[in-house]
């Protein structure tokens, strides 16, 4: 299904964001490792997310979805599934389960994806996880066969950063009493050690001159308790950029989570210029959530260094986008993971940029992007299946001179269903 967007004035309003994708894998995955019930509100019913949860049934563990949008997993002892397991197109998925099932001893499952995620490395998981004796069959590709063991521990150094791989240890790490940290020169994402806390699991956080310190206590039982999932700010950079490049836009989002950790993008927009109000700040689930607002102010060239980049990973085509609009040469430093997401997510920026008239390159892992205050657009855009660019080009198309479509759109509904609908309400010209 393609799909068009094209400037037509404003966007304005209260955008419906869902929750957070990040925290509804580990919500699944964990709640599911937890003695009794745990109930999760907020969660994101995208593809991927409920790819989480039809794999967590496999192995054995009751899932109910309620009335009122509430999940409720029924956890304990999980079995070996009688088939592959299936992550779809989760990368979070598929390296977390490999770290759950890798510590539970007599335990076996292969774990597959589609054809994106079947293309994507494993090594960065699968490596630490070894070094702590787990046992796999197969090659650094899915599918890939996890064989559960008595683990011992580890002291894994997270460079580069990635939460996925520190995440996969520190769950793996719930199935034995050995010593297990993680050492973070450049912080990771930390959501899998909230959470795990919350759960009540003993787990310490230092920070030193080094960097972060995140090691597993000895009390490692995991106990059901709630868990509310804050909006995606992820997904929220969609409809707060359209606010940010759009002349005369004013978009809230409400409950949107503000983990220093996650909102790197909004910092840096922040910093060229963007009108950005943050507002009825609270805690929820050890999580930091806020009212999110941005309105429309001219914005200027950015330069954002390496270390910056875990905080914004997943948002980059957000970044690029405003970076369009921007007045002046913005550079973008220590782009290499993006060439190994849903798609070669550098290439496609990149090829997207470009196509709609902005000149921008690639120079080793960093982007150069000379911005102006008119694009082009008249575009039709080569997504790669990736949601993230599809989203990111349509938004663009908000403010362009002419159109910008995009190839495809279905694969959207991996981190944002309803991204059209909300996009629509808010005035955007999308169909």
């Amino acid at each position: 299904m393609k799909l068009a967007a094209e400037a037509d004035g404003a966007v304005r309003g209260e955008a419906a964001v869902p929750g957070d994708k990040s925290c509804s894998h580990r919500a699944l995955i964990l709640g599911a490792m937890a003695d009794g019930a745990t109930r999760i509100t907020g969660l994101l019913e995208s593809e991927d997310v409920l790819a989480t949860a039809r794999a967590i049934a496999s192995f054995g563990i009751a899932i109910d979805r309620d009335g009122d949008r509430a999940w409720t997993l029924r956890g304990g002892p999980w079995g070996s599934p009688p088939g592959p397991v299936d992550c779809g197109n989760s990368g979070t998925a598929a390296r977390l389960l490999i770290g759950a099932i890798a510590g539970m001893e007599g335990r076996r499952a292969t774990v597959t994806g589609d054809s994106s995620l079947r293309s994507r490395p494993m090594g960065r998981v699968t490596l630490p996880l070894e070094r702590m004796g787990a046992r796999f069959i197969g090659s650094d590709r899915l599918p890939l066969t996890v064989e559960g063991a008595r683990l011992g521990g580890i002291a894994h150094r997270n460079e580069p950063p990635s939460a996925q791989v520190k995440s996969a240890i520190l769950i793996a790490g719930l199935g034995t009493s050995a010593p297990v940290s993680v050492i973070e020169p450049v912080a990771s994402r930390d959501h899998s050690e909230i959470m795990l806390g919350e759960l009540g699991c003993d787990i310490m956080v230092d920070e030193g001159k080094a960097g972060r310190t995140i090691t597993l206590g000895r009390s490692r039982k995991l106990q059901g308790c709630e868990l509310a999932i804050g909006a995606d700010p992820s997904s929220a950079a969609f409809p707060l950029l359209a606010a940010a490049i759009v002349p005369g836009s004013d978009v809230l989002v409400r409950g949107m989570l503000v983990n220093p950790l996650r909102t790197g993008f909004y910092e840096v927009l922040e910093e060229m210029g963007a009108d950005i109000e943050l507002t009825n700040e609270r805690i929820v689930g050890g999580e930091i959530l806020a009212d999110v607002r941005i309105r429309h102010q001219a914005l200027r060239a950015c330069q954002v260094g390496a270390a910056r980049i875990p905080a914004m990973v997943d948002e980059i085509p957000a970044l690029a986008v405003a970076c369009a609009f921007a007045d002046g040469e913005s550079l973008i430093e220590g782009l290499a993971e993006l060439r190994v997401k849903e798609s070669d997510r550098l290439g496609a920026i990149i090829a997207g940029l470009t196509a709609c008239g902005v000149v921008a390159a690639v120079d080793g892992d960093s982007l150069r992007i000379f911005g102006r205050a008119s694009v082009r657009g008249n575009a039709s855009i080569l997504t790669r299946g990736d949601h993230r660019i599809a989203m990111a080009f349509l938004v663009l198309g908000l403010a362009a001179q002419g159109p910008v479509e995009v190839d495809e759109a279905e694969m959207i509904g991996t981190s944002f269903p309803g991204f059209v609908d909300t996009m629509q309400r808010l005035g955007a010209n999308i169909g």
